[in-house]
């Protein structure tokens, strides 16, 4: 493997061949997190691209990149739910045939979406280390080309877009927060940002039940660990015992992994629905609930990747009313 398997190039080469597709994501001021900290809090709104989530990004530059007899033959991928919906959307819109390996553990608002994409859903296993497994059968029996939904140099160029936007729109930045699953999201962020300027620092957020990359990361190689149930469902999964890029990508740009409570989650939803009047899901409020509870050490200017709205409406009434009576103050 490359010591570089991802440049700065390679992101700007990634942001003109998505940019038919993806439209620049909103980039908000937040004035109560910007009150509470102390900091000049914004919010990256990528749970309001077209697919729901930022994974549209990684998507649509992967198979794009893809040749012609490629994308004849189809191509198919595993998920929790968000790449899964960015797959089908792309491959819809360019007439490809996808299937969407999931296991039973996607939420019901995902399960019912995915269905709706257009795109064939086969349903394996309990976790998405099994729906991969069946993504590799289908790559072997049908021809299909595997679409990895993180640990692949052009999904990893793709989110690193986002890096740019940031840039763009805040080039003050100094802290970037966002979900950490299988790293892609931070890997390409962390490229486009140091590249320009090596002092910013990228924080990690990831579920205390769960943590694959986390884990991987203490025990110094990949390590397989148990799906849990959690608000945060797409920052479950596996980061793949032959991971080629996100493992060492994630230590050599990620500044510092912090674990979050289900209550830190919760929070950050609820937040989010009372002072920005929006719907998002656990992993996008991740940040947001890090953030709320002191668990991350901020700078003067900070972002939070908003990543996805994908949330069952039960699971988001609960959470409002649990929270129905917080006074949103400093800690």
């Amino acid at each position: 493997m490359s010591a570089n398997p991802v440049t700065l190039r390679d992101i700007w080469k990634a942001k003109k061949r998505i940019s038919s597709v993806v439209q620049k994501s909103p980039f908000i001021y937040s004035p109560v997190l910007s009150e509470i900290t102390g900091s000049s809090v914004h919010l990256k709104l990528e749970n309001l691209n077209v697919s729901g989530s930022f994974k549209i990004r990684g998507a649509t530059n992967k198979i794009l990149s893809l040749t012609s007899e490629e994308k004849q033959r189809g191509v198919t991928t595993f998920s929790t739910g968000n790449f899964g919906m960015s797959v089908a959307y792309i491959s819809r819109k360019l007439g490809i045939n996808a299937t969407i390996c999931i296991s039973k553990r996607v939420p019901k608002a995902k399960m019912e979406a995915l269905h709706k994409s257009g795109a064939k859903i086969e349903i394996h296993g309990n976790s998405q280390d099994e729906a991969e497994q069946r993504s590799y059968e289908l790559e072997r029996e049908q021809g299909l080309s595997v679409i990895h939904p993180f640990d692949d140099a052009y999904i990893i160029a793709g989110q690193g877009t986002i890096g740019l936007e940031i840039l763009e729109d805040f080039p003050e930045v100094d802290t970037v927060i966002g979900g950490l699953s299988g790293g892609g999201l931070l890997s390409g962020i962390g490229v486009a940002l140091k590249s320009i300027d090596p002092e910013i620092r990228v924080l990690g957020v990831s579920p205390i039940h769960g943590a694959a990359m986390y884990e991987s990361i203490q025990s110094g190689k990949p390590v397989i660990v148990e799906e849990k149930d959690t608000l945060a469902d797409s920052l479950l999964g596996g980061i793949g015992m032959n991971n080629q890029y996100t493992f060492d990508m994630v230590q050599q740009y990620v500044d510092e992994v912090t674990l979050l409570e289900e209550e830190d989650i919760a929070k950050g939803m609820a937040f989010m629905l009372d002072k920005h009047r929006m719907v998002i899901e656990g992993a996008a409020a991740s940040g947001i609930g890090a953030i709320l509870n002191g668990k991350v050490q901020l700078g003067s200017h900070v972002v939070v990747v908003i990543s996805g709205c994908s949330v069952d409406t039960s699971v988001l009434l609960d959470v409002a009313n649990q929270h129905a009576d917080t006074v949103w103050m400093k800690n």
